[in-house]
């Protein structure tokens, strides 16, 4: 595909989000340009491109940290609740002292609100997510003690708990041990079986090609969208490479199919 033109991905069901002539940016200075397309509901779509591409501020416009300077994201009648987001880096203070059990449980936050009860069906639904991790055994270690993967898996337990309809990963493998990622990957595969609609920022083609039917390929505007096989065609990767090139993205982009 050497085009960016908009996909619908699925087939019978509506789309979760889309994107009208969407330009996101800080203090007016564009990041995204003028994204058009839909995202269906129960897609799996990788989101890539060189540093600088616009792809975690596509993220906080989806989940409205970031106001559009033009164009509109319609969320399908989303309601924040529905749409759990896993930032870049996992912006969490290590330091705070707080055990994996109750790091797990605040994914209940939004539905029983910050001092609701935790009932037997709650700490029935947390002792589930801790396990689906592999972290059983974990509950009452301290985050600040917890390797790289533990806390990446802590944090998707807690994602777990939101089920949400929409979910949102930015750059969730980085730096991670291949048995980490190959258990994570298999939490993204059950949303993605449970009609879970989730947008992954990712760098890592290959893993992208194995495991992400659709892709976005993003340098500020897109270049291409739609089967992984051809939104990643060496023909898009160069040209990706080139516009970041051109306006500083420092992240070399794989060019070989």
């Amino acid at each position: 595909m050497n085009s960016a033109g908009p996909i619908m991905t699925g087939n019978s069901l509506s789309p979760q989000l889309r994107f009208r002539d969407l330009t996101l940016g800080y203090e007016r200075h564009p990041a995204v340009h003028h994204l058009d397309g839909s995202v269906e509901e129960g897609a799996l779509l990788a989101i890539c491109g060189p540093n600088g591409a616009g792809k975690s501020t596509l993220m906080r416009g989806i989940i409205g940290q970031l106001r559009p300077l033009a164009g509109a994201i319609e969320r399908g009648g989303l309601d924040p609740r529905d749409i759990a987001y896993l930032p870049q880096g996992a912006q969490v203070d290590r330091s705070f002292p707080i055990s994996v059990y109750d790091m797990v449980a605040m994914g209940l936050w939004r539905r029983s609100g910050l001092f609701g009860g935790i009932g037997r069906t709650d700490r029935t639904a947390i002792a589930e997510a801790i396990a689906a991790v592999g972290l059983q055994g974990f509950e009452t270690r301290p985050i600040g003690t917890l390797s790289g993967g533990q806390m990446q898996r802590t944090l998707f337990a807690r994602l777990l708990l939101q089920n949400a309809r929409l979910i949102l990963l930015d750059e969730p493998f980085t730096a991670l041990d291949a048995k980490t990622v190959s258990d994570l990957l298999d939490l993204v595969r059950r949303w993605h079986g449970e009609k879970r609609t989730v947008l992954a920022v990712l760098h890592d083609f290959d893993l992208v090609r194995t495991h992400f039917p659709q892709t976005l390929l993003l340098a500020r505007s897109a270049i291409a969208w739609g089967p992984t096989a051809e939104a990643l065609a060496p023909e898009n990767l160069l040209k990706a490479r080139r516009m970041g090139e051109a306006w500083g993205g420092d992240e070399p982009c794989e060019v070989a199919a």
